[in-house]
């Protein structure tokens, strides 16, 4: 076989060096995607019981956004963590925990709640916030619902053709109702990266959005409120951020804000929970609290106890909620 000529060798060598170069290009965006995205694979959340060898649940930022809402709106209402199980229980087995646009004939939204049955217009009901809040409204009148089978309260708002289906999501509804409600401190975790399906705005003003949308402002106004320097005092959440800050600060403290029957740590807890299922929607690059802290892109994505957790740190980080945006 004749050999190749010189040409023929140059342009072998450069196709080469021209592929080498490819594969070494998106290897380096491949590390540049992992990098701002912290991981592997799909963004997720997970939470737990927090008693070794208890079942977990795992989840999509998606659901966990919506998820965190209907738990906000219930407590804001003054409904107890067994409303909420239910209400979560109700949302997984209609929609899976996502806000959809169809269903069984007109049915809509977390809830597959009717615009025909009086639930409220599709607008409303496509509303997170809103159909949550209709839901608790008509739990409300069911009597003696905490005592009920869930799945029998559950059928009791719903009017569903298959009434036992909300039996099976129970374990799991009771698992989020706790994290969510702040009643299991640190058992929610999420990647934290940004997930394009769930993306918002971002930073701090995202944030202030985002908190009022579900707690409402009057909930998120406890005495003692921290104001800037630099900024005018206003009507609108203690959420406080210094300018250029990407810290928002949410203080808890007894009073309004923290419902009745409701610790101080609950309400500390189910605000730190609840950012942390925001995280890729709202770009949330580190939640703290009680001296624990959760930061976006860990491989386990754990709390972790921070510096302050000894002598006596622990009581004075646990009176604020602590928020780091990633803009």
């Amino acid at each position: 076989m004749p050999e190749p000529s010189p040409t023929l060798k140059r342009r072998g060598r450069l196709f080469r060096a021209g592929a080498a170069f490819f594969v070494l290009l998106a290897l380096a965006g491949y590390l540049v995607v992992q990098y701002v995205t912290g991981g592997t694979g799909k963004p997720g959340c997970k939470v737990v019981s927090g008693k070794a060898g208890e079942e977990a649940y795992e989840f999509t930022p998606e659901q966990a956004v919506n998820a965190a809402t209907i738990a906000a709106v219930g407590t804001g209402r003054g409904m107890p963590e067994r409303a909420v199980a239910i209400a979560l229980a109700t949302s997984i087995q209609e929609s899976g925990l996502r806000n959809i646009r169809h269903g069984d004939r007109d049915s809509l939204g977390l809830f597959q709640q009717r615009p025909s049955q009086g639930w409220g217009t599709q607008k409303q009901i496509l509303d997170p916030t809103y159909a949550a809040g209709i839901f608790y409204e008509h739990l409300a009148k069911v009597k003696g619902y905490t005592k009920l089978p869930l799945t029998v309260a559950a059928q009791r708002v719903q009017r569903s053709g298959f009434p036992e289906a909300y039996a099976k999501h129970e374990p799991d509804a009771v698992l989020l109702a706790a994290a969510l409600t702040g009643d299991s401190p640190a058992t929610l975790t999420c990647q934290g990266r940004i997930d394009a399906t769930t993306t918002q705005a971002a930073g701090p003003d995202a944030v202030r959005a985002a908190l009022v949308r579900d707690f409402g402002r009057d909930a998120l106004q406890p005495a003692g409120a921290e104001v800037s320097a630099r900024s005018k005092p206003t009507p609108s959440p203690t959420v406080s951020t210094q300018p250029g800050s990407r810290t928002v600060t949410l203080p808890v403290t007894a009073g309004k804000g923290v419902a009745k029957g409701r610790s101080v740590g609950q309400r500390g807890w189910q605000l730190a929970h609840w950012a942390v299922a925001n995280s890729s929607a709202l770009h949330i690059e580190r939640v703290s609290y009680g001296g624990r802290e959760w930061t976006a892109g860990n491989t386990d994505s754990q709390w972790r106890t921070t510096g302050t957790q000894g002598a006596s740190g622990a009581e004075k980080d646990a009176d604020a909620v602590r928020i780091v945006t990633g803009q």
